[in-house]
């Protein structure tokens, strides 16, 4: 079978497929038109031709059309243009079209998945997502459970919920059922691993009745509150997306529980720091809620030892926590490791793969072997986040999330009477009634779907469009680091990248050789940053758009020192600044290798940056 020609699926830079685009789309209203028509086509027009011809029927339909114009105006002046492969800024860029037009053709229906009364079509469909990413990511599909969310705020809140849940419920049973227990001590209550936990929630498990189920749920924290219930800490690396802070609020662990490991220099959780908070953890008696990993941090897509977080785990026999990888980003990017039949491939068998069909050349030195085993490991932790909005190029709103046993979803479950059957509380159809959200678009739902049946979440189909990005971004990465400096008359500006990419985002920053003062880098990088910003209506011949952040100190510790003294900075200054401003390029685009087009948008890009230094740089 041929690999998937990721050129059909955009509308395309230059909206090269705009006939094809335009012919679906014309194509899917008269569908929606017939199906309107042909339900009971006895039934008289509800508005008839006396009525289009009022003249204030005429004014309505004309104020449409205005404040559409109006719509469309400010749309094209200010929209950010993802779409272009000049576009190297924040994780957006150009959608599938078979997503958009998916999402345009079942918006028409508005479903509202909460229940299956309210989108009989597309509740099965968002089931169906839920088992393509359950194989995506390393789960059984048969015995995982996910199900499509707003985002990864949404998808994280309900992973780190259903956590909570578990970890409370061994005191819920010591409190109504003690007899059920081997143990009594809080420390091995608060330390059984989440498939026991599940057990006690599992109403196929003969040793435990519904009414004890209910007990559980009234006498665990979903029932009695947090109080001074004290579940643990959550772990999480010190580049952890800032939502989690949020979670620690809204799901009353108060902000003392989140504990921050300390990062690497290649911006990686440092695995060993955690085996060390682990042990003086255990050593103190105080439990561990979850451990967060993250595959795609939002900074650099930096992509967490995984492995070694599961490992971890296994050691420790008296010591037990949930596992959650925030994936929100990278997730996808597992596609490029499985064949055809969604296995995972060898790692040497895949290098030669990437490179023998052209995704990812032999020279690009990806994946690391760290890399390759960290989504190796991804089927062995409890529950993923993944947003196809991101690198599944799907319309928003469309997150994810994805549990290891589906069974999590009843430390959560909740039956709104109103919408259903108590004898329906099994069926998987009832999404609202397992999940952190109410009303939702159906669209989304069949968004996703559409795309994963046109682009297969493997190497011939995601694969290769997500190659094209990683390999956009080693030659990125590579080509700032050969040519190392820009020449501005007598002065010298020297390039530095941050770390080799994990997947596909690039972050260097700029500084005049010669200088040591760290406050006036940061000032050259802004400036340098500040053309590189889309502005609304002016399109110039040579625009780029880059994005940019922040490395504190108080985000990452002392980890971005090396990186500033790599730039010609001494420590005393990183000891008096404490922060240094990075630019960052996210490669959504698989437009930046020669692969596809005759244009070199690398060299254009430094082209332009000449310009602005030859600008600012005095």
């Amino acid at each position: 079978m041929s690999d998937t020609n990721f050129e059909a699926l955009f509308l395309g830079p230059q909206a090269e497929n705009r006939e094809f685009f335009k012919r679906l789309l014309n194509f899917l209203v008269d569908e929606h038109v017939h199906w309107r028509r042909n339900f009971h086509p006895d039934d008289g027009p509800s508005i008839t031709l006396r009525d289009m011809r009022q003249e204030d029927f005429a004014d309505t339909q004309q104020q449409i059309q205005e404040v559409l114009t109006q719509l469309s105006g400010k749309l094209k002046v200010s929209s950010m243009p993802f779409h272009s492969p000049r576009y190297l800024g924040h994780m957006a860029s150009d959608t599938l079209m078979p997503a958009l037009l998916a999402y345009m053709m079942t918006m028409l229906y508005n479903p509202n998945n909460v229940a299956w009364e309210g989108s009989p079509a597309t509740t099965s469909l968002e089931i169906e997502v839920g088992r393509d990413l359950a194989a995506l990511l390393g789960f059984d599909p048969e015995q995982a459970w996910g199900h499509v969310a707003s985002g990864g705020h949404a998808a994280n809140y309900e992973a780190l919920w259903v956590a909570r849940n578990l970890k409370s419920l061994p005191l819920a049973l010591h409190q109504v059922a003690p007899e059920r227990l081997d143990a009594s001590d809080d420390w091995a209550l608060l330390n059984m691993p989440p498939e026991e936990l599940l057990k006690l929630i599992d109403p196929s498990n003969p040793d435990t009745d519904p009414d004890l189920i209910e007990k559980l749920r009234a006498a665990s924290v979903r029932g009695t509150g947090m109080g001074a219930t004290k579940l643990g800490k959550v772990l999480v690396p010190q580049s952890r997306h800032y939502s989690w802070a949020k979670m620690a609020d809204l799901l009353g662990l108060g902000q003392e529980a989140l504990v921050q490991v300390p990062v690497k220099a290649d911006y990686r959780m440092d695995v060993a720091a955690l085996r060390e908070t682990v042990l003086q953890l255990r050593k103190d008696k105080i439990p561990i809620l979850a451990v967060v990993a993250v595959a795609g941090t939002t900074e650099e897509g930096a992509i967490d030892e995984i492995h070694k977080v599961v490992e971890l785990r296994k050691e420790l026999d008296d010591m037990s926590f949930f596992i959650h990888i925030d994936a929100a980003y990278g997730g996808y990017a597992r596609a490029a490791f499985l064949d055809e039949q969604c296995r995972l491939m060898p790692l040497p068998q895949l290098n030669a793969t990437l490179d023998q069909r052209r995704i990812v050349s032999r020279h690009v030195p990806w994946p690391s072997k760290e890399t390759y085993q960290a989504f190796a490991a991804m089927g062995e932790v409890d529950s993923i986040t993944v947003d196809p909005h991101k690198l599944g190029y799907i319309p928003y709103q469309a997150g994810a999330v994805v549990f290891r046993d589906k069974r999590a979803r009843n430390a959560i479950s909740y039956f709104a009477p109103y919408v259903f059957s108590r004898h329906e509380q099994d069926n998987p159809m009832l999404l609202g009634s397992y999940i952190l959200e109410g009303s939702k678009a159906g669209a989304a739902a069949a968004s996703v779907w559409a795309a994963h049946r046109c682009v297969p979440l493997h190497i011939g189909g995601y694969g290769r469009l997500i190659g094209e990005t990683i390999e956009g971004a080693q030659l990125l990465f590579g080509a700032l680091n050969d040519r190392g400096h820009f020449d501005v008359g007598e002065k010298r500006v020297l390039v530095k990248t941050l770390t080799r990419p994990d997947t596909n985002i690039v972050v260097y920053a700029f500084n005049v050789e010669g200088n040591t003062s760290l406050a006036e880098m940061n000032d050259l990088n802004r400036r340098i940053k500040e053309p590189l910003t889309y502005a609304s209506g002016i399109i110039l011949a040579k625009d780029f758009m880059v994005s940019s952040t922040e490395l504190s100190r108080t985000e990452y510790g002392d980890t971005p020192l090396s990186f500033v003294e790599a730039c010609g900075i001494p420590a005393s200054e990183w000891e008096a600044e404490g922060k240094v401003f990075v630019l960052r390029s996210c490669i959504m685009t698989p437009y930046l290798t020669r692969h596809y087009t005759d244009e070199d948008y690398v060299a254009k890009y430094f082209e332009t940056l000449e310009h602005i230094l030859q600008d600012i740089v005095v």
